[in-house]
């Protein structure tokens, strides 16, 4: 399974009207494939949106993109609010190897690492032994790392009840000793951002 990570930027007080235009192309598109979710900024750069894709393998995104243009109705009639686009490929990490949808938020905080070449090994051998721990005060909806765009880039989403919650659940983990995981190797990360996302209203995480 890959992940498409598509993040456009709009113009300034523009989220609104792209969330409704994407909507529109998408109520056909999605008989091809089906967006895991649709998130917008809350806090952190304003103005950005998210829509992530899944995939089983390359070739089945690039089949999916070919059938989902024939549709008359996508791309989504966007290009006129936008300011930038990038996309991302991304492969789940082996502890999330799908995308948790339904129910989780509405908060998600998404976590942005980059991390030094070759630095995936010794974030996983981190990772691992201490996630399920985690995942038990609150859980976890996937962590994954670029396959294609800016290398080595790891990025894990976090969903909260609130920014109560996610306080409340940050101050539990680092007391327990249960959160951030623990290494003896060199520091693989070497810089670090953070913003908080709502779904859109037919996202299917909620």
């Amino acid at each position: 399974m890959i992940y498409e990570a598509r993040t456009y930027i709009t113009a300034r007080g523009k989220v609104p009207e792209f969330l409704k235009l994407f909507e529109d192309g998408y109520n056909t598109r999605k008989s091809v494939s089906k967006i895991s979710g649709m998130l917008y900024t809350e806090i952190g750069p304003l103005n950005q949106v998210c829509h992530i894709w899944p995939y089983e393998d390359m070739a089945d995104r690039e089949r999916c993109r070919v059938e989902g243009n024939k549709d008359p109705n996508w791309p989504p009639k966007v290009s006129q609010i936008l300011e930038t686009m990038q996309s991302e490929i991304f492969t789940p990490l082996p502890f999330t190897p799908t995308m948790q949808t339904g129910k989780l938020g509405p908060i998600y905080e998404w976590r942005e690492y980059m991390l030094k070449a070759n630095g995936a090994g010794e974030l996983i051998k981190r990772w691992e032994p201490a996630v399920e721990a985690r995942m038990k005060l609150s859980p976890l909806a996937i962590a994954m790392i670029t396959e294609c765009g800016a290398l080595n880039k790891f990025v894990h989403i976090w969903p909260y009840e609130s920014l109560e919650h996610r306080a409340q659940v940050r101050e539990e983990s680092a007391a327990s000793g249960v959160w951030p995981p623990k290494g003896d190797g060199p520091d693989p990360i070497v810089s670090q951002s953070n913003k908080i996302m709502l779904p859109a209203s037919y996202s299917p995480m909620q």
